[in-house]
C-alpha cells in the first residue's frame, strides 16, 4: 500500500456558511487537504466518504477497532462539518419523539449519554439546560400526553408542568401546560466533529478535504473512487454522504426506492437583550404527521438565543445563500414520482411554511404562541440549515435512519435529526456492519 504524508494544524477558522460571524469561528482543528507525495493512485483498506459528524465518528471508531488498517476519509468541502452538522441548533436530544423500537429511539438515547461523556472527557462545551414542550391549546395538550407516554416507554424522564409552574420557571413563556425533559442539552457539534477528527488522525487515519467524489466503480476486488483530482482504491467503502447520500449509493449500482429531498430550515438570532429571555429550550408540541419539530427557542452554547427552524422545500441541496436554485437538484425532484405524492399529501402545510418564510410576520406569530414579548426587530439574521430528507417513491417521508449496501460498500442513506446526537452509536453500528458484511 502506498504511504502518504499527512498532517493537521490548529488555527482560527470559520465553518462553511458563516456569513454573519455569529458563533461560527474559533480555535478548531481544521483538516487541511493532503498533498500526495508519491503516486496518484492509492489503495486503502477502508475509505469513508463524508466529513460530517456521522462520517467522522465512524472513521474514529473504525480506527480504534482496526488500528492496523489503512483508512482515509474524503470530504468534498475544504473543511469538516460544513453542512448539516454545522447548520443545526446544537441540541443534544433526549429522544422524546421517536417510536419505541426504532433506530432513532435507541441511538438517540444512547447518543445523548455518549455525547455528553465525550464532551466531559475532552473538555468540550455543553450544558444540560433541559427542554420544555409547551402546549398552547387543547389539541396540543392531547398530543403532549402521547409524547409523555412515548417517553415513558423509551425510558426518558419527564415531568408535567402546570401553567402556573411554567410561568414560575419561564416568566416570558405562556401555555396551558408543559412537559419538562431534563436530559436535553446543548453542545457545539462542530467542535465535537473536530475533536473526533483529531483523534482519528492521531490513531493513524488520514483525511483529505476538497475531494469531491464524482465516480464510484465497484470491482470484484475493490471500489475505485474518482475525485475531481485523484483516483483512490479501497477494499471497502463506507459512505456518509448526507445531502448527497442517494447519489453516492446510485454510483455503486444500488437500486433505490427513495430520493433525498432537501428542506431548508431558516433561523433567526434574537437581539442580545434577549439572551436571558428563557432558561430552558422552548419547543412547541409538534404536528405528529410531520418529521419537523416546529419553530423553537434554543439557548446556544455561546449564550445567544436562536429561533427556528421552519421547513421550506429547498430548490438547491446545499442552498445556504439568499438565492438558492440548482437545475440538477430541481430536475431530479420534478422527475421523481415520490416528490409529487409527498407534496400532494402536505400541500397545505407546505404553503403555510412558504408563506411564513416570505412574510416574517407569520414566522413571528409562531413564536408568539408561547413567547409574546418578541418583536419583529428582535429577529436578526442567522445561517440557515438544510435537512436531507429521504422520501420514498410512494410519497412517504422516511422517518427512521436508513441504510443500504452493496458487496463492498455500505451507505448511510437517511440520517436527519437526531443524527448529530446519535453520531457515536451510529458509528458503532456501522463498525459492526463493516465487521459483519465485509468480514473485515
Amino acid at each position: 500500500m502506498v504511504k502518504q504524508e499527512a498532517g493537521y494544524e490548529k488555527k482560527n477558522c470559520r465553518f462553511a456558511g458563516d456569513d454573519t460571524g455569529y458563533g461560527f469561528s474559533g480555535p478548531e482543528v481544521c483538516i487541511q487537504k493532503f498533498e500526495t507525495l508519491t503516486m496518484r493512485k492509492k489503495r486503502y483498506d477502508i475509505v469513508l466518504i463524508g466529513g460530517g459528524i456521522v462520517g467522522v465518528s465512524t472513521a474514529w471508531q473504525l480506527k480504534q477497532r482496526y488500528p492496523d488498517a489503512s483508512m482515509l476519509l474524503v470530504e468534498k468541502e475544504k473543511i469538516l462539518a460544513g453542512h448539516q452538522t454545522g447548520h443545526n441548533s446544537g441540541v443534544v436530544h433526549a429522544g422524546v419523539y421517536y417510536p419505541p423500537g426504532s433506530l432513532k429511539a435507541d441511538f438517540c438515547k444512547q447518543g445523548a449519554t455518549l455525547t455528553k461523556a465525550f464532551c466531559r472527557e475532552h473538555k468540550l462545551p455543553y450544558k444540560q439546560c433541559g427542554k420544555l414542550l409547551v402546549a398552547t391549546d387543547d389539541d396540543e395538550c392531547r398530543c403532549m400526553e402521547l409524547l409523555e407516554q412515548n417517553c415513558l416507554i423509551n425510558g426518558i424522564e419527564t415531568r408535567r408542568i402546570s401553567a402556573k409552574a411554567l410561568r414560575q420557571r419561564e416568566p416570558n413563556i405562556t401555555g396551558l401546560e408543559a412537559l419538562f425533559v431534563p436530559d436535553t442539552a446543548i453542545a457545539d457539534f462542530r467542535k465535537i466533529t473536530g475533536k473526533m477528527a483529531e483523534l482519528f488522525i492521531l490513531l493513524g487515519g488520514q483525511i483529505q478535504t476538497g475531494a469531491e467524489v464524482v465516480r464510484l466503480l465497484e470491482k470484484s476486488d475493490c471500489v475505485q473512487i474518482n475525485t475531481r483530482s485523484d483516483t483512490i482504491e479501497t477494499l471497502f467503502l463506507v459512505a456518509c454522504g448526507g445531502l448527497m447520500a442517494d447519489r453516492l449509493a446510485h454510483m455503486t449500482g444500488i437500486s433505490l426506492n427513495f430520493q433525498i429531498v432537501p428542506f431548508r430550515g431558516e433561523y433567526f438570532r434574537l437581539h442580545l437583550r434577549h439572551n436571558s429571555v428563557v432558561n430552558h429550550l422552548i419547543y412547541p408540541v409538534p404536528d405528529p404527521e410531520l418529521p419537523f419539530l416546529g419553530v423553537h427557542m434554543t439557548r446556544m452554547i455561546d449564550g445567544s438565543v436562536t429561533v427556528g427552524p421552519n421547513a421550506v422545500l429547498g430548490l438547491k441541496r446545499e442552498g445556504y445563500g439568499k438565492l438558492n436554485f440548482n437545475m440538477r437538484d430541481v430536475f431530479e425532484m420534478l422527475t421523481f414520482k415520490g416528490f409529487w405524492k409527498v407534496m400532494q399529501k402536505n400541500f397545505v402545510s407546505g404553503l403555510e411554511e412558504t408563506r411564513d418564510s416570505v412574510f416574517r410576520q407569520g414566522y413571528l406569530e409562531r413564536i408568539h404562541k408561547y413567547c409574546p414579548s418578541i418583536t419583529m426587530s428582535d429577529l436578526l439574521p442567522y445561517p440557515p440549515g438544510i435537512r436531507a430528507q429521504a422520501v420514498s417513491s410512494d410519497g412517504v417521508l422516511i422517518h427512521d435512519f436508513l441504510f443500504a449496501q452493496s458487496r463492498r460498500s455500505f451507505h448511510v442513506c437517511n440520517a436527519p435529526s437526531p443524527a448529530a446526537t446519535a453520531a457515536i452509536p451510529i458509528g458503532g453500528y456501522l463498525c459492526g456492519k463493516v465487521s459483519e458484511i465485509f468480514n473485515f
